[in-house]
């Protein structure tokens, strides 16, 4: 399968035929949460871990007594039999799934773990206790970014970290100076200057904005978020003033959004010319997860400096330059 759809990119088929490349896509990935009570996330996590495997489904699931925040891929007929299994669930019953057509697992292995929280906030609980800020739909979204461009009361918002919002934002959108979400509550100043706008909040499926919009209209903010995030607003309205591709937390790194009016805004870490590959540098004691572009990448060895290329812990090349920290970097090791 995987050496059809290499074929497929090398004869140029992949970019004139979409129906020719989703004929090779058996596999999907889902993205999904839900904020419900759990009385026992322990039991929970054994359960959705013995149904995960019995599908043969890999990726990434927390659990909390707040909700749950999953990422899985599998077989179409395996992802199709969790959704329908989820949606008996007693707890999980109208859960929301975004779902992409891939041509392979999307992930090395399984995890479904129990945590304070299904995102990082270091505020547990916080959608039980404040609420969510107000949904607006892929359409509605769109009006605003237009709107945004000539009315200064009108203002979007990217709640996600520095490393994502580099390969891929809204146009004009405000992003914060974050490495992760749980620093978002330490950039008040910068809100501040927000106060008494209206704001459009997004980030790429929905539960940050969930987590965040509720607290912060607590706090006097009249904050909106998009409901579904980018990965929804992409497959609905066609991504339309989405700038360069959207990161996600599998192996794919970074996927297209914009069908509309795409450009290109990341840039080389290296060289600064554009680019919209990601990678982990290959030399296991840096990981450093950057941007870069194919000329340098192949230069440097899957590396982001000269000086990592002659570390001891540098990788073997791996085409895609990604590497999971403590999953798969010890395979690559020479």
């Amino acid at each position: 399968m995987e050496t059809s759809l290499s074929y497929l990119r090398q004869s140029g088929s992949i970019q004139t035929d979409t129906k020719l490349i989703y004929k090779y896509m058996e596999y999907q990935v889902l993205l999904y949460y839900k904020f419900v009570s759990i009385a026992d996330p322990q039991a929970v996590r054994d359960e959705h871990y013995a149904k995960c495997q019995s599908l043969n489904l890999k990726g990434r699931i927390l659990i909390a007594t707040e909700g749950i925040n999953g990422t899985v891929s599998g077989l179409k007929a395996d992802t199709e039999a969790y959704m329908e299994w989820m949606s008996q669930h007693d707890l999980f019953a109208g859960t929301e799934f975004k779902i992409d057509e891939y041509d392979r697992h999307a992930f090395l292995k399984l995890h479904v773990r129990v945590k304070n929280e299904v995102v990082r906030f270091n505020l547990p609980n916080t959608v039980q206790e404040y609420g969510t800020g107000k949904f607006v739909e892929p359409e509605e979204f769109r009006n605003a970014i237009k709107e945004a461009q000539t009315n200064p009361n009108i203002v979007i918002l990217d709640t996600r970290s520095e490393y994502e919002f580099n390969v891929g934002k809204f146009k004009n959108a405000v992003t914060l100076p974050i490495d992760n979400f749980r620093e978002l509550t330490d950039c008040m100043e910068e809100m501040e200057q927000l106060r008494g706008k209206q704001i459009y909040s997004y980030c790429t499926g929905g539960i940050r904005c969930e987590k965040i919009t509720g607290w912060l209209a607590h706090q006097g903010f009249d904050i909106y978020q998009l409901h579904g995030g980018i990965i929804r607003y992409g497959k609905e309205v066609g991504g339309e003033d989405f700038d360069g591709q959207c990161y996600v937390f599998d192996q794919r790194v970074v996927v297209p959004i914009n069908q509309v009016n795409p450009n290109v805004i990341g840039h080389c870490f290296v060289c600064d010319n554009t680019t919209e590959k990601m990678i982990n540098c290959a030399n296991a004691l840096c990981n450093n997860h950057i941007l870069i572009c194919e000329t340098c990448f192949h230069e440097l060895e899957g590396c982001c400096s000269e000086e990592c290329t002659h570390s001891e812990q540098k990788r073997a090349f791996n085409p895609d330059g990604y590497f999971l920290r403590g999953v798969n970097s010890k395979n690559y090791v020479k």
